[in-house]
């Protein structure tokens, strides 16, 4: 038998026994039953205890008033413990009385065990239930007691605790935690690929996008909103030059200009993709919002009248819907289909000035800010609403792509995350770009949306990594401030900029052939 105190590892804290018997059901649970037997007999160490081997034995041979003795003998186990392994044998022992038709047995081992066991009355009373049920007489034979009781022993590995049992698939756990750990440390990964375990796992600055790939320059002027499509094939850019432009996104990462939206008479300030990429809306500033089809750059439809204040507009998941909030505080927030029928609105003295909207893409949250600094998170199934107080001005609104996160740009040169449910006492706080006076748009990206962007008024964009509160890379290239940025949700080392300077930049991961082609 190897020596117990062995010990293994370049820090010494690893018992060498343990090891082994880690390996050897690793082997045993990935079907290598020779390897692991092999294993067993050369190491003189058994994947399975003496104590549980003897558990084993008795639940085999259906012994079991000896499995209840072996519980009761068994000093590592809590009182939780042995009443929950002593409610399985003996309610196999009750289902085999019963498939056996001794209903007066089973009777007495559920009134003088079993109802003793402190494991929930509900559970109990399910075994009287079975009693009673005359379905339960005799519909066992052998063959599916053995089953049964192959099951039970699985079921008492995972009650009974270390070093009695090993806990299921001990080895893929530590590997798995590890190898996440390592993934969740790294503060530049961007990527959904599985990692290898062969080395320590660690990404460059090379995954994020870094350096300009190309620069659009087909605004006349400030370029004030961009973002991608759902699918990640186009952009959508809007301007003070009072035009949309509609981008496609090439099979080897270029954009192309694919239609030019010329309609609104008032600068366009904000943009939306219908989640099925279809349609995009457009807000001109200060005046109506309109509908555009993505395949033939024709406006579809119009909402609102001049008079209606358009600060912004959101999707709901079946693209059939869609919201609108206005500066105004007489109109509120309005619900329309996409052919403008009204079929929903929030107005009153509850619903003032809205400077921004968002719908979580699961459609379960509207959020609103208005007021200035007040986060508005209505449930739309229940109706229920909780409102956030933020001590600075709001000047812009994004929610994760998992819908379970927002974040809010502030005025006082801060960018705070708050959770949709509402388990945040306080925000996560992101810092070091520059906001005072202008309204600049942040946004999640990256590899499971792990990155925040943010445009700045020194002309620079900004990401962080949500875990870190200072940015982890600076990016310049703009001449003038940087208003709103997007990332490309499917390719993630892809990222769009959109500054006054009147162009928007497309940045990717560093490379020496990267370049600044204009379009």
């Amino acid at each position: 038998m190897e020596n117990s105190t062995t010990m293994i590892g370049s820090k010494g804290v690893i018992k060498k026994h343990e090891f082994v018997r880690i390996l050897i059901q690793c082997l045993y649970s990935l079907g290598y039953d020779k390897s692991a037997s092999c294993l067993e007999s050369e190491s003189g160490i058994s994947y399975k205890s003496s104590e549980f081997k003897l558990l084993e034995s008795l639940v085999v041979g259906a012994d079991w008033e000896g499995c209840i003795d072996n519980l009761y003998g068994i000093k590592e186990l809590t009182d939780e413990q042995r009443d929950t392994a002593l409610f399985l044998v003996s309610k196999q022992y009750f289902v085999e009385c019963l498939g056996r038709g001794d209903n007066s047995l089973a009777l007495s081992l559920l009134r003088k065990q079993i109802s003793k066991l402190k494991v929930g009355r509900e559970k109990v009373h399910m075994l009287a239930f079975g009693l009673l049920s005359l379905g339960m007489n005799k519909v066992h034979d052998d063959n599916g007691f053995q089953e049964l009781r192959k099951y039970l022993i699985s079921e008492l590995e995972q009650v009974i605790p270390p070093p009695i049992t090993v806990p299921d698939r001990r080895l893929e756990h530590l590997v798995d935690t590890v190898a996440a750990s390592q993934v969740n440390s790294c503060i530049y990964h961007n990527s959904l690929d599985p990692v290898s375990i062969y080395k320590d796992h660690r990404c460059g600055r090379d995954q994020l996008p870094t350096e300009t790939v190309q620069i659009l320059s087909a605004h006349k002027n400030e370029v004030w909103f961009v973002q991608f499509s759902n699918n990640g094939n186009y952009l959508a850019s809007s301007s003070s030059d009072c035009t949309a432009i509609i981008w496609k996104v090439l099979e080897d990462s270029k954009l192309v200009l694919e239609h030019t939206l010329k309609s609104h008479q008032n600068p366009v300030s904000f943009v939306a993709w219908s989640p099925d990429d279809t349609m995009l809306l457009t807000c001109g500033n200060s005046e109506v919002l309109r509908l555009w089809d993505v395949e033939t750059g024709t406006c579809k439809h119009t909402f609102g009248d001049n008079g209606f204040l358009v600060s912004s507009c959101a999707w709901f998941p079946d693209s059939n819907r869609l919201v609108c909030g206005s500066s105004d505080p007489k109109k509120g927030i309005c619900m329309w289909d996409c052919e403008g029928n009204e079929i929903k609105a929030w107005r009153g003295i509850r619903m003032p000035k809205i400077s921004d909207i968002a719908v979580t893409p699961n459609g379960e949250y509207l959020i609103s800010i208005f007021s200035d600094r007040d986060i508005r998170i209505l449930n739309v199934g229940m109706n229920t609403e909780r409102v956030i107080s933020e001590e600075h001005q709001i000047t812009s609104l994004s929610v994760s792509g998992d819908s379970k996160y927002l974040i809010v740009s502030l005025n006082s040169q801060e960018i705070h995350m708050w959770d949709v449910e509402g388990c945040f006492e306080k925000p996560l706080r992101y810092k070091g770009h520059q906001q005072h006076k202008y309204v600049i748009r942040s946004c999640f990206g990256g590899a499971n949306g792990m990155f925040i962007a943010s445009g700045s008024e020194n002309s620079q964009v900004y990401i962080w990594n949500r875990r870190i509160s200072d940015p982890i890379e600076v990016l310049s290239g703009h001449s003038m401030t940087v208003n709103c940025v997007s990332w490309n949700p499917k390719r993630h080392q892809m990222l769009a900029s959109a500054s006054d300077d009147q162009t928007i930049r497309i940045w990717g991961p560093h490379s020496e052939k990267a370049c600044s082609k204009e379009l």
